[in-house]
């Protein structure tokens, strides 16, 4: 566990950072049970937050909870345990839980370079569903505070870290360095599973990237992956915050034409009123 947080601190935490996430809730127990009705615990892909009353019953349900995150399967359920000896339990009673997964947010950006272009985007990313990877050699040019959706990632060796940091995501390329800005392209478009690259610089940076680019093997196909100069043209400045809204304008502009939004689905009234009178009609988790 990251640190100790209550269900609703784990909440806010998860929307925050943009975490998909497993909110249990005990609607109802029969008989001698370890928790009371509305007892709350969040569950996430690597931690739990609270609990519903430990031992294997809450075991069976973070790996429950954990199968539906695997899966991005982000419906609701009412499942019914007996607590009886196949949980491990012999307190003779019985607890209904509703399992209800949040998606978080889908988009992932990696952003190289922590300049002044970049502090700028990073300022407006925080205010939107996005969640961020921040990559720099130099400690010290990171702010003291980030947004909550941003990870910062210092590193000696981004060039090397670049292939597993990026996998199926946006990359954005804004360092202080040209050469670097080169060796990241030719190891992102060797690996050729990132998402889309933005990298920034004028018209002839663009041009002398793509004669290298040629020059190590690259076809236009692979070249033509690569955006430069970053950001829409119909967005004009050069100050680093117009720059970064330029940027952000692109980014949303690729995004929603490949939108990842998952619909929430819930448990129908007539269902979920049957099984809340009729529990051990429901769905016996044993």
């Amino acid at each position: 566990m990251e640190r100790r947080l209550n269900w609703y601190q784990a909440v806010a935490h998860c929307e925050d950072r943009g975490e998909p996430y497993v909110l249990v809730t005990v609607l109802g127990v029969t008989g001698s049970v370890p928790r009371e009705p509305a007892s709350k615990m969040v569950v996430t892909g690597e931690h739990s937050y609270d609990t519903i009353g430990g031992g294997h019953l809450e075991y069976r349900i973070c790996q429950q909870a954990r199968q539906r995150l695997a899966k991005q399967d982000y419906t609701s359920e009412l499942a019914h345990f007996p607590l009886g000896a196949s949980l491990g339990q012999c307190c003779g009673g019985s607890v209904s839980v509703l399992i209800e997964a949040h998606p978080g947010c889908e988009q992932e950006l990696v952003i190289f370079g922590a300049g002044h272009v970049a502090r700028a985007l990073v300022t407006i990313l925080g205010e939107l569903p996005w969640r961020v990877t921040w990559v720099d050699e130099r400690a010290d040019q990171f702010p003291a505070e980030v947004p909550a959706n941003v990870r910062i990632h210092h590193t000696g060796d981004p060039v090397g870290d670049a292939p597993a940091l990026c996998t199926g995501k946006q990359v954005l390329i804004l360092t202080h360095n040209h050469q670097l800005d080169f060796d990241l392209c030719r190891t992102l478009l060797t690996a050729g599973d990132c998402a889309g690259i933005g990298l920034i610089g004028s018209d002839t940076k663009a041009e002398r990237f793509r004669q290298r680019l040629e020059h190590r093997g690259f076809n236009a196909e692979q070249i033509g992956f690569i955006r430069c100069p970053v950001g829409r043209s119909d967005v004009p400045g050069k100050r680093p915050m117009e720059v970064a809204v330029s940027i952000t304008a692109e980014l949303l502009s690729l995004t929603a034409s490949a939108d990842q939004t998952v619909t929430r689905r819930g448990l129908p009234w007539k269902e979920l009123k049957g099984l809340i009178q009729n529990p051990e009609t429901g769905d016996m988790q044993e």
